[in-house]
């Protein structure tokens, strides 16, 4: 079977109906991603400048046979200096676990124990399959009202969005990388992702995993040092 290539308008008219067509395409494409920098505004900061949290929520970012990879290692590594900094309490590690040869909240929480955070001062949330369901999980299930969230660049305003969106009153800390394929397939992906977050933002479905309330970050505030 023969496909026609598509004939673009012969008739100005036509032209420019196909040119106002493509303009309101772009806009809406880009919509999303104005709403993300729009309702993030204020909420970055540094390492240095974050306000002091009881709570910090790391996001996965995937591994390397077994270990955090190089992406989630520097958010973790920023999450250990704001503890050694006593600026946070608590970090709340949230990623994937859903099968038994993957799982990243028990590889974050090694990596955060061999950089000097404590144990108990760890809590693993192991139902974080994605961004929106890891800051649902993290005000239902964990009962997190304010958190410094750290994820990198391309991603932070996306994750304080959906915070904000999910009841949690967050800042963002934005760690810096190498702009290698890695970064700029993850900027890309952000332009896409910003639909899916808005939807998310504005029906607010259920995670893909709720379940019961867990008292882990209360225990590990209650903890000592």
């Amino acid at each position: 079977m023969k496909f026609r290539r598509p004939r673009l308008p012969r008739t100005r008219s036509g032209q420019r109906r196909l040119v106002r067509a493509v303009m309101a395409v772009c806009v809406l494409a880009l919509l999303p991603a104005t709403w993300l920098y729009v309702s993030t505004a204020g909420r970055l900061r540094t390492a240095a400048d974050v306000p002091r949290t009881e709570v910090a929520v790391v996001f996965g970012a995937g591994l390397w046979d077994g270990e955090p990879s190089p992406y989630l290692a520097h958010r973790l590594d920023a999450a250990a200096k704001l503890y050694r900094a006593g600026r946070i309490e608590v970090v709340l590690v949230t990623g994937d676990n859903s099968r038994k040869d993957y799982d990243e909240p028990d590889a974050m929480r090694a990596y955060l124990t061999r950089h000097g955070v404590p144990d108990g001062r760890i809590v693993s949330d192991y139902a974080g399959f994605d961004t929106w369901d890891s800051c649902v999980r993290a005000k239902k299930i964990f009962g997190v009202d304010r958190a410094v969230l750290i994820s990198q660049g391309f991603h932070i305003r996306r994750a304080v969005a959906l915070c904000e969106a999910a009841g949690v009153d967050s800042y963002g800390v934005g760690v810096s990388d190498k702009h290698d394929v890695t970064w700029y397939y993850g900027g890309a992906r952000e332009v896409f992702a910003a639909g899916k977050a808005a939807l998310d933002a504005v029906f607010q479905p259920d995670p893909r995993f709720l379940g019961p309330k867990e008292a882990g970050v209360a225990r590990a505030l209650g903890g000592e040092r």
